[in-house]
This record gives C-alpha cells, structure tokens and sequence, in this order.
C-alpha cells in the first residue's frame, strides 16, 4: 500500500514541456530527454549575484552527468538529428529517472538508455548509467563530462591528479565560483566502465578552463551492453571550506560503496519515505496520483543534510522563470513545513535551521525599519538571511506577514515534535522575537491594537489598515509565544497578553464576516483573495461564530481568485469546513487538479488558463504543499496543539464528493509512529500510535 503511483511515461521531446527535476534535497537537477546534454544544476545554499538585478540569487553549478556517445567516429552531438527519443519514464518510489533513445547512422543503431537519480542517503552524490548496446559490432566511445558551459561564474581550480597521492583518486576536481564571489562549489567526479575488457581511458586535457572529461574507447560486440556508471559529488562551501577537496573524499567514498549499493541505499532510503503515503480511499485514481506527485517533489526537495531551507520551486529552477531567485520565502514556511514535520521531521527541521541561523539578520532588520524582535526580510537570501528583494522592494516595504508566517511554522514545529530541548534552543527565541516585533509594530488605539499600512497575501498597489491575514496570524503568534513560554518558564510580559486579547480584526459593517482590511469591498483590486479564509487555515485562527459566515462569503467569490497561486489549492479544504461536498470537490479540481503540469505532474505556480502568458513554473511548492496539509491537516480537521495528539481533532470529517476516506500509515508525531484515519462522516479521526 505504500508504492505510489508513477507518472505516465514520456514520449514525446516538446520543449514547452518542463524537464524532468530530480533532487535529494541538497542537489537539483533539470534533466533533458536527451540527457547527456547538460541540463541545470541547483545546491543548496549556493548563492551568486544575479546579473540583471544584482541582488544575491541561487546560483547555477556546472553539470555533473553530461556525456556524449561517438559511433565510429562521430559524435552523438554533432548528428542531432541521427537521435530518436523513444521515452523517459520516472520511478517516483526511489526518484530514478529513465530514458531510451536510438542514435542511428549508416545502417548501425545503438540503443541507450539512461538511468539517473540523486542519492538521498548520500546527499551530495549524484549518479548515472549509460547503458549502449549496437545492433552490430562497432567502434564505439562513451564520454563522461563535468561541463560549466554556459553557467555564468568562473574557474578557481581544476584537477585530475590528487595532490600528495601517487595516483589519481578521482577522475577529476574543480573548484567553482559563484558570479560576484558570493560562493563556491566543489566537485568531483569518478567513473567506471562494464562489459568491455579492453577499453581504452583518456582523461582529455583541454586547458586549465575546460571541462573535465574521461572518454573509453572500444569496440563493441553485437547487442551486448556495455555500461557507464558516473558518481559525482557536489559540495557547496556553505558545507566545507574547501569544497572540491571535500568532494574528492566523498565520491572516492561512494565509489568504493559501489554504484550497485549506491543505488540499493537509495531505493531503501525512499522505501522508508513511502511509509508516509498518503492514501486517498475512494476517490478517483486521478487524485491519487496527484496526492504520490505532491508527496514525491515535497520530499525530494528537502533533506536533513540541507545547509540552507528550499525555495518556492525547491531545487528546479530553470530559464524562463527565475523571477524568485531561489530566494527563501514565507510560502516554504507556511505551506511546506508542517506537512514536513509530520513526513519528514529532520528534513523539517533543516530548514527552521536556516531561519534560526539567520535570526541576527532579522534582528537587525527589524532595526532598519526602526522595530524590535526579529523581522524576517520578505526575500531572505540563501547566505546569511538578509532581505535581497530586488529593486526598490516594494513587497519588502508592506508584507509584514512573513514573520508571523516564520513564527507559525516554528510554533506548529514544536507542537508536534513536542521536543522541550528543542523548543528552548530553536522555537523560543523566534517566538519570542517576532511577538516584540508584533508589540513593536501595532498602534494603540481606541479601537484596539491596529497594524497599519500592511499587506497580506494580495499584492496591491496600496497596503491597507488592519489586512485580516496579518492582524489573525498576529493573534495566534502571541498566543503561541505565551504558551511556549508559560510551558518553558520563561517570563512572558503582561503586553503580550493585552495585545493578543486587543488586535482589531476586520468585519462587514453589520459585523456579520470578517474581512480582508479596513473598508474592503470586493469589486476592490484583488477584492477576491480569501485571506481571512487562510488565517482559518493553515493558521488556526479561532473565529467562533464568524468562521461560518466567513467561509460563505469568500467561497461565493472563489470563480474571482481560484487559478492564482498559493491559496488556491486551500478551497477544497475551505468548502469542506463549510459542509459542501460537492463544492469542494469541485474546488480542488479547479484550485490544485487543473495546475497538473503535462511532464511528470509537476505542479505549475499559475493555472494555465487564468494567466496564459506566464512560464510554465513548477513544481511549485506552495501549491502542492497546500494540498498535501490539507490531505493531512485540513480535510481530517486535525489542528496540532500542545496538548496531548489525541485531541487534535477538532471537527467532524467531510470530504470532497465521492472520496471515503484519508489514511496514512506513519506519520512522525511527538516522535513516535501514528497512523492516521480520516473517513468522511466520522465525528472526529483518529490520529493513533502505531502498536
């Protein structure tokens, strides 16, 4: 019960299709139909100027598994069109990605495939196998290539010795910068040859600047395979302060491991993920596939050993949409960490790390903006956490949420990991930073405590008083903040407490809803963003009477929103908390379903009907982890608290029109092993250790 379902095969080489993603967590990787032309390379934590808007931006590294194949005498490259893509298929239960193509000339035809994946076990290696077979004996050359063609940086060191070694360790090293110095990365490289005695090995010394290549020569016999394992290590200096000399040791590592248990450790590796599937009884096949596609790019992306947290598009960036910068946004911590912290907790945590590591870099740009606490930027870069919106920053200027949204993820990190230790070291201080930058923030008035002129998760033109969004989160932060440290010991100030009883939220003249802002209406620009809906959930906002009518109100103007990014893929949840089983089954059609991107489910950042001039960009993470918390959280009406996990659920269970059931059968809660059960009707499910 626990394989997933995978994507259909690819067979076709349309290049308005995204390319294939593969990741561990660390490394990212775009991967061609023909994928020994190098595709992109993403590590994590390795950041460089970008050279249009010079702020700092996830840097390009050079690719790692590029290659090429020569038929007696000629190079693959140099015949495109002697290529035949036959298809690429991707095997969601251990991330490996397949492809086959022919390359025919003159009457020979070799067959390739091509097996790719990046280890998750190991999290700076990546690995590959060229598999050759000729249709008649040949003179035949499999060439292997570490290239940075067309990456902007610069060389810093390039080796195919191993200084103070006799012989070489590796096939090669190199050392990379980063455009504008911001970073290094360091990689190195083996390979290994089967299924030929006699191959001939040339090491190509192009010059102190070209790219690191080992070509085997031989001649092949008649259908009999020979294969090219490559192992390559990618570090970034984020990790060591000599990356390549780094990456030497552990490539040699993994070669001495083997490709063959390199590969079973990965596959074990993604076995024990998998324990975390989460089953959708009832609904249609469809929707399950999408459930394995979220739950596989989530998981991918992320990963315990990560030096720095993952971006809107986790590790997949590619040419035409690199507008976010692979900059480390308030979407991650909303919509991918609790998900994670039920999943995958260290990988969880890996990335608060990043924003508790970077903590002094909010400190002082609360500072900047003449407030207290910790105010985190609204574009954090991957290096030390300061704002790097690019240009005048407007989103920087308004969008206060983005602390509340860091606070969240910390406050619903601790509820369920339940780990006092940890919540003292790592969740306190943010807590308790981002509740004096509330207190610092809000102005008294008659009326209350106010937040003016901000901006919720609707960019207009014009921020706004009171924006619902940032006034309810607010709310839950400090009475996440007093709770933490009232449990701790800790003193908590008396401000605390008037301000979290005082915060104005927003309602209809007759008081009858809450919401956006000050004088909404909803012919206003945006008018239609449901952003009380998201203070309801994810957030937990309480609204008592009002979240009814509340519900209502936004859900009537759903055709006005549904298509844009983030809360979309949240309807389905919203109409369900609202008793309509239909409405939402239609709802996540139209908010997350309709995103399904054409190669491999790679979930889009826009639905492609609602802005047909956008990039196809994704997978993208607000949207898919969106979903996945509302698979988990949201539908089975489980609200993580500080109490005991037995009484995290909170409502009765209704889910979209026709799905009988959510169940899982691990998920991690206060570290141990729960199985969750969520069949529609059921006055409350049943989150429960596992015996």
């Amino acid at each position: 019960m626990s394989t997933p379902i995978n994507p259909p095969r690819v067979t076709s080489e349309d290049p308005e299709l995204l390319p294939a993603y593969i990741s561990n967590g660390v490394i990212g990787m775009r991967v061609l139909t023909r994928p020994l032309t190098p595709g992109t390379t993403i590590i994590s934590g390795l950041s460089g100027r970008d050279p249009m808007t010079q702020v700092e931006s996830a840097a390009r590294a050079p690719y790692p598994l590029a290659g090429d194949v020569q038929l007696n005498g000629v190079w693959m490259s140099q015949m495109p069109e002697a290529v035949r893509f036959r298809g690429q298929s991707y095997d969601f239960s251990c991330g490996e990605l397949t492809t086959e193509f022919d390359v025919q000339r003159d009457g020979l035809t070799a067959s390739v495939e091509v097996v790719t994946f990046c280890a998750r076990h190991e999290p700076t290696i990546v690995a590959q196998q060229v598999t050759v077979r000729t249709s008649e004996p040949a003179s035949v050359t499999l060439r292997a290539t570490v290239t940075p063609d067309g990456v902007p940086g610069r060389w810093l060191r390039r080796e195919t010795s191993t200084p103070g070694m006799p012989k070489p360790e590796v096939d090669g090293s190199l050392l990379w910068g980063t455009l504008g110095g911001l970073s290094e990365a360091g990689i190195a490289y083996v390979t290994d040859l089967l299924g030929v005695a006699d191959a001939e090995l040339i090491r190509q010394e192009w010059g102190e600047a070209s790219p690191l290549v080992s070509d085997y020569r031989f001649r092949t016999r008649s259908q009999r395979p020979v294969r090219l394992r490559q192992l390559a290590s990618l570090v970034p200096s984020a990790m060591h302060s000599q990356p390549d000399r780094q990456a030497v040791r552990l490539v040699a590592r993994a070669r001495e491991v083997g490709w063959d248990q390199v590969r079973a450790d990965n596959r074990a590796t993604w076995q024990e993920l998998w324990k975390g599937r989460i089953r959708l009884a009832g609904a249609p096949p469809r929707w399950q596939e999408l459930a394995d596609a979220a739950f596989f790019y989530l998981n991918t992306s992320v990963n315990a050993g990560s030096p720095s947290s993952t971006s809107i598009f986790g590790l997949a960036q590619w040419h035409d949409y690199h507008y976010y910068y692979g900059h480390v946004m308030w979407d991650v911590d909303t919509f991918a960490v609790p998900p994670l912290v039920l999943l995958q907790p260290d990988a969880a945590r890996a990335l608060l790390e990043f924003r508790a590591r970077t903590q002094d870099s909010a400190k002082r740009n609360a500072r900047l903006h003449g407030r207290q606490g910790l105010q985190f930027p609204w574009e954090a870069g991957m290096g030390n956490g300061e704002e790097t919106a690019p240009g005048n920053g407007k989103a920087s200027w308004y969008e206060d949420h983005v602390s509340l949204d860091v606070a969240m993820a910390f406050a619903t990190y601790a509820r369920i990991r339940g780990d006092e230790g940890e919540t003292r070291r790592m969740v306190w201080p943010i807590l308790r930073g981002v509740a004096d930058w509330i207190d610092s923030r809000a102005t008294r008035t008659d009326r209350g405590a106010e937040i003016l002129r901000s901006m919720g998760i609707a960019e207009r033109m014009s921020p706004s008083n009171n924006e619902a969004f940032t006034n309810m989160s607010a709310a839950v932060v400090l009475s996440a903040a007093i709770g933490v440290g009232e449990r701790l010991g800790e003193p908590v100030p008396a401000r605390w407490r008037e301000l979290a009883q005082s915060i104005v939220v927003p309602t209809a003249a007759d008081g009858s809803h809450i919401v956006s802002y000050d004088g909404w209406q909803a012919n206003h620009e945006k008018g239609a963003t449901p952003t009380p809906l998201a203070a309801l959930f994810p957030h937990g906002y309480d609204a008592g009477a009002l979240e009814a009518p509340t519900l209502r109100r936004y859900l009537d103007l759903a055709a006005a929103y549904i298509g844009s990014p983030m809360l979309s893929a949240l309807y389905g949840v919203w109409a369900a908390w609202a008793g309509d089983r239909d409405l939402s089954a239609a709802l996540l059609e139209d908010g997350y379903g309709r995103f399904d991107h054409g190669r491999f489910h790679q979930t889009l950042e826009t639905r492609p009907d609602y802005q047909p001039e956008q990039p196809k960009a994704g997978p993208f993470f607000a949207n898919l982890g969106g979903f996945l918390q509302g698979l988990l959280l949201g539908l089975p009406g489980i609200q993580p608290s500080q109490d005991d996990p037995a009484t995290w659920a909170r409502r009765r269970v209704v889910l979209p029109a026709g799905w009988e059931a959510i169940e899982v059968d691990r998920l991690w809660v206060r570290g141990r092993e729960m199985s969750l059960a969520a069949p529609h009707g059921a006055e409350r499910a049943r989150l429960e250790p596992i015996a």
